[in-house]
């Protein structure tokens, strides 16, 4: 009860702390590149001359991925990031299995230097939406 009482009667500190954590959480997601859909990724792969970089370990990656993608998994990226150094003038797209590794990925990309964007529910999106995949 005194929960409520408190929000009632500090209800600006409240709301101040709301917009502070939305933005918090705004920049953050943006920090490790802006997220495309997969609309969006086909647009920059056949308009732009993006390449995705799949992050995903080899098993997924040899299941299925992106025509042209280049391949380095997740765990891999800081060690080999000099691989990346002639894509630094296009767009890169981030793609993971759902999501979860491509901020970490993004994030360091984007520090050094890389134009970077995310997709949006990983290869599991792209799957859903019957666009093409690679096996091998």
């Amino acid at each position: 009860m005194d929960f409520f009482v408190f929000m009632s009667e500090q209800w600006l500190l409240v709301s101040l702390l709301v917009v502070l954590l939305y933005a918090f959480a705004l920049n953050e997601r943006y920090k490790a590149g802006t997220p495309a859909s997969v609309h969006e990724v086909t647009r920059l792969i056949n308009s732009e001359g993006a390449r995705v970089l799949d992050v995903r370990d080899r098993s997924e990656f040899g299941a299925g991925h992106i025509v042209d993608a280049v391949h380095i998994p997740h765990g891999e990226v800081a060690e080999r990031i000099g691989e990346l150094a002639p894509l630094k003038d296009k767009p890169l797209v981030v793609a993971d299995k759902m999501g979860q590794h491509a901020g970490p990925v993004g994030r360091l990309l984007k520090q050094q230097g890389f134009q970077v964007r995310r997709l949006q529910g990983g290869m599991s999106e792209w799957a859903n939406q019957n666009l093409p995949l690679v096996k091998g």
